[in-house]
């Protein structure tokens, strides 16, 4: 994978003169694993998974663990890449992922890279409130753009 893959719950982080480092913000529960084929994209670079590949979801402890998790790495990272995946059951609107978003749109300074599947139910909404509090920021119709974006942006800091 990249020189530095680092996957929930890991305790490891970035470590200086690592290449620059992404998070990968996005649809996990009920959605694609499009987590995989992204990192693969992006494997020059530090990339930070929140999408465990072994992920016990009847044990409750782990909820906060996963949560503490994608807090401290959210802004660890240097670029944050947001992807709304259309997902096979129409159970989610990713409210975690929105959540996310918001908080790290009204940071002033974080690196954003955002996409949505034209399928995801809430597209139109990311695109008008990014365009609100992040006017000129592109939210990229397909994952291929969105990573493309990103890798612009990382290279960009090397």
């Amino acid at each position: 994978m990249s020189p530095r893959y680092i996957e929930a719950p890991a305790v490891h982080r970035p470590a200086p003169g690592d290449p620059p480092s992404v998070f990968l913000a996005g649809g996990i529960t009920h959605c694609p694993p499009w987590q995989s084929p992204a990192a693969r994209a992006l494997d020059e670079f530090v990339v930070l998974n929140p999408r465990r590949t072994d992920f016990d979801v009847s044990d409750p402890t782990q909820t906060d663990v996963q949560i503490a998790w994608e807090y401290r790495h959210l802004l660890l990272a240097d670029v944050t890449l947001f992807w709304f995946p259309e997902c096979e059951a129409s159970l989610t609107v990713q409210p975690i992922t929105l959540y996310e978003l918001g908080a790290a749109a009204a940071a002033p300074g974080r690196r954003l890279v955002v996409g949505a599947d034209p399928g995801y139910p809430r597209a139109a909404d990311v695109r008008t409130q990014l365009s609100l509090v992040r006017p000129g920021l592109k939210v990229h119709g397909t994952l291929a753009e969105t990573l493309a974006e990103a890798r612009t942006q990382l290279a960009a800091l090397a």
